[in-house]
């Protein structure tokens, strides 16, 4: 009787034991990082896209490839409203261009260093490419947290981080 109950318990443990084993592994696998995406489109004059610029925040850029004006707009936590407003010309940083430029746009996560204080890069780099030269430039978003919670404007331009060519010939559409 007593050998009967010992095995009975050895099995009511080794279950216990085995049912924690498989809830802190399911609970591992099931705890994974988010995944997170960024949109691009274009279409004939303009590119728009999404890029991380804090934790959970997301700037929404825009470029018109007819004027060269590279825009974001940041959406503040707080009131829902866009707050946060940056612009630079892109232009003048494609001088190799043709009279009709053709951009791309996408944007890439950065892991470059992002300063102290309350104004820092944002986490994601803009890619703007110029199909008939190969140039591309990489811009970065000057972006103040401290403005974003506080639910207050803000504006700006951004800032050129790197620039260099694809291609080593110049071409011209027929």
């Amino acid at each position: 009787m007593i050998q009967r109950l010992c095995n009975h318990s050895a099995i009511v443990i080794v279950g216990m034991a085995l049912g924690a084993a498989l809830v802190a592994g399911w609970h591992g696998a099931t705890s994974l990082q988010p995944a997170r995406a960024v949109a691009t489109h274009g279409s004939d004059n303009f590119a728009i896209a999404t890029g991380l610029v804090d934790d959970e925040i997301e700037a929404l850029y825009f470029l018109d490839f007819l004027t060269g004006d590279l825009r974001a707009a940041i959406v503040n936590r707080r009131n829902a409203q866009f707050t946060a407003y940056f612009q630079h010309n892109v232009l003048a940083d494609f001088q190799a261009a043709s009279d009709q430029p053709k951009f791309l746009m996408v944007t890439g996560l950065a892991g470059l260093p992002r300063g102290a204080g309350p104004t820092q890069i944002g986490k994601s780099l803009i890619y703007v490419a110029e199909a008939s030269s190969g140039q591309v430039a990489a811009y970065a978003l000057p972006y103040n947290s401290t403005l974003q919670a506080g639910g207050a404007p803000q504006r700006g331009g951004f800032i050129k981080v790197a620039q260099g060519s694809f291609r080593d010939a110049f071409v011209r559409d027929p």
